[in-house]
């Protein structure tokens, strides 16, 4: 039997200590998978895979009917950053970014009187902030765009599955540190406005 284990925001857990992985407790039963694409860049497209001595073969099979060719150049950069603890400095560096942003968005937008909840905040880059219950998902997002805010919906992530009250999906790891307080203030001014 084959396990596989996907690493999710492990790097970006703010509260509490990443869980460990189990690949340790079973290398000839477990993988554990990783990837670059958050803390460095999606289009990087570099990740790993620890896995068992005996799966070999067959990833490298998969591999190369999938993807045979990925780059040299940017593997051996990756290995870079590693071997030198760049890597290391970078994650924390943006960890600590990311956590004074995920507390700025916790405060401004889970005012209560915005009658908003900010939820999803212990790892990662997103957070959710639920509307109250007489806003409306696609208004609030069209109201932010007109502000120049790029958020998403919840329920454009919907595929099935039981009904999310309306909800906007807020990142913050993207915009550049001179423009984020902003772009929050302006967000809370469209919840205030869509609630009066």
């Amino acid at each position: 039997m084959r396990s596989w284990r996907a690493t999710s925001d492990g790097e970006f857990r703010y509260d509490r200590h990443p869980v460990g992985a189990v690949q340790a407790l079973a290398p000839e039963h477990v993988a554990c998978v990783g990837t670059a694409s958050k803390t460095l860049a999606p289009g990087v497209r570099l990740g790993w895979l620890v896995a068992p001595i005996a799966w070999l073969d067959e990833l490298v099979a998969a591999k190369a009917t999938t993807d045979g060719h990925s780059s040299s150049v940017d593997q051996l950069g990756l290995a870079e950053l590693l071997t030198s603890g760049a890597y290391d400095r970078h994650v924390r560096r943006c960890r600590h970014t990311y956590r004074r942003r995920r507390d700025q968005l916790n405060v401004l937008l889970g005012d209560p009187r915005l009658g908003a909840r900010v939820s999803g905040i212990a790892a990662g880059m997103h957070a959710i902030v639920t509307l109250p219950e007489h806003l409306d998902e696609p208004a609030a997002v069209a109201a932010a765009a007109r502000r120049s805010l790029a958020v998403d919906g919840l329920g454009t992530y919907r595929r099935g599955g039981p009904e999310h009250p309306p909800a906007l999906v807020v990142g913050y790891g993207t915009p550049p540190d001179h423009a984020y307080r902003g772009a929050l203030t302006r967000l809370a001014a469209v919840l205030r406005e869509a609630g009066s």
